[in-house]
């Protein structure tokens, strides 16, 4: 099962992404986490010790490996590269692994738009073919904010997107716009999460224009969540109320999209 979480910045994507992780961790299943977020945290939530955090440089910094892989360097930058480098090894060379999970963390290409065809770009998404095409494990990529990576096509073979969204016509517009742009890739299951529900108002508003068929669960307001934060623990240590509504969707997530 291959899951990318996506959604605009600050509705809690990586929040989901760690606590879903960990349950299935819990269960026994391998579980690769993949941060995909320019802003990398994932490994933070996920309860990763920092020293262990201080360590990890992203794959696309690399450049020593990024150019050993694809054949560039200064010389021919721009030219010629290879767009099918070697990435089966990455993973288990790079990912790091704690309370149950294996982290990779890729970053992001700074310079150039939707459209970068650069070395580190065609890493990247080499590595996340691989993850999803080839990978044994729970595969759950906590992608960056918005819906750039979609222009990339850096996540065209997942099995799902997730768009995590809050009660709000902003969020709602970002789900919309991720539904037309995963369609045109291909994936047809477009799901969602709404995160920090606060009342019944909230619930009704998400229910009116998120179609049923669509929506996996709310996860709602939560003060534990946001101690978490500060204390730079992982959420899943902090609330029992946001693991029990995440196991929910968990659940949903197994039925709608494993059939198991």
């Amino acid at each position: 099962m291959k899951i990318a979480v996506t959604g605009k910045g600050g509705v809690g994507k990586t929040t989901f992404s760690a606590i879903l992780a960990r349950l299935y961790a819990n269960e026994g299943k391998n579980v690769l986490a993949v941060d995909a977020d320019p802003d990398a945290n994932l490994g933070l939530a996920l309860g990763f010790d920092k020293r262990i955090l201080d360590q990890i440089v992203p794959i696309a910094h690399l450049k020593k490996l990024v150019n050993e892989r694809t054949g560039a360097s200064e010389e021919n930058m721009g030219k010629f590269f290879k767009i099918n480098p070697k990435v089966d090894d990455i993973p288990d060379m790079y990912a790091k692994k704690y309370n149950g999970v294996k982290l990779l963390t890729l970053g992001t290409v700074e310079s150039g738009g939707a459209g970068c065809v650069c070395p580190e770009n065609v890493l990247i998404k080499r590595i996340i073919s691989h993850l999803v095409l080839y990978s044994d494990d729970v595969v759950i990529m906590d992608m960056e904010a918005g819906i750039e990576h979609l222009g990339r096509g850096t996540a065209s073979s997942v099995d799902s997107f997730v768009v995590v969204i809050e009660p709000g016509s902003r969020s709602i517009q970002t789900y919309e716009k991720v539904k037309k742009l995963a369609v045109d890739l291909g994936v047809d299951k477009i799901k969602v999460v709404a995160n920090k529900v606060r009342d019944a108002e909230d619930e009704a508003f998400v229910e009116a224009n998120v179609p049923s068929e669509d929506l996996l669960g709310m996860i709602h307001y939560n003060t534990d969540l946001i101690e978490a934060d500060r204390q730079g623990k992982s959420p899943f240590d902090f609330s029992s109320q946001a693991i029990q509504e995440v196991d929910l969707i968990k659940n949903k997530i197994d039925h709608d999209l494993l059939k198991v």
